[in-house]
């Protein structure tokens, strides 16, 4: 029984390696404090190949999780990375079961300058979002001065991620 229990927690695990360890505490907090729960259980989604040769290239599938505590589907929470002037920032967003935004959180920011990208107020921009949104930078969402290439690269992750879950027929 231990052995089976071992085998299960590597096999799940290895579906979360593309995550970094130390994100994923990160991202369990954010998932917590979103949904309003103690736990919750990650699933990664296993894209139809057809789905995925739709996607652009930026897209990472692996990257892509549904969220459930005990037999609900709560929503789904996407890792990624965006560039910033001289390297790349690293972020999650939570998404309801309707795959709309409920939260976009900035995991790591690496750049002298720009950190305000990760202010609680100017992320909410992006709260309320579905897969039929497009966004421009500047009149839809709020520049930030001194942070211009990290908000418009946001704003253009964004767009690009709701623009491969359109391409869905339907919820996975």
């Amino acid at each position: 029984m231990k052995i089976l229990t071992y085998i299960s927690i590597i096999f799940c695990l290895s579906f979360l390696s593309d995550i970094p360890k130390n994100y994923l505490k990160k991202i369990d907090k954010e998932v917590y404090n979103t949904f309003e729960i103690t736990s919750y259980e990650k699933i990664k989604i296993d894209l139809p190949q057809d789905i995925i040769d739709r996607m652009s290239a930026d897209f990472k599938p692996e990257a892509f999780f549904k969220i459930k505590k005990e037999e609900d589907h709560l929503g789904y929470f996407y890792f990624g990375k965006a560039p910033s002037k001289t390297d790349e920032f690293d972020f999650v967003i939570i998404f309801d079961q309707e795959m709309i935004i409920k939260k976009i959180k900035i995991l790591a920011y690496r750049e002298d300058y720009g950190g305000e990208i990760s202010s609680k107020r100017w992320l909410r921009q992006f709260d309320g979002l579905d897969k039929n949104s497009s966004l421009r930078y500047g009149s839809d969402i709020m520049g930030i001065s001194g942070a211009t290439i990290s908000a418009r690269s946001m704003t253009n992750t964004v767009n690009s991620i709701l623009l491969n879950l359109s391409k869905f027929h339907q919820q996975p």
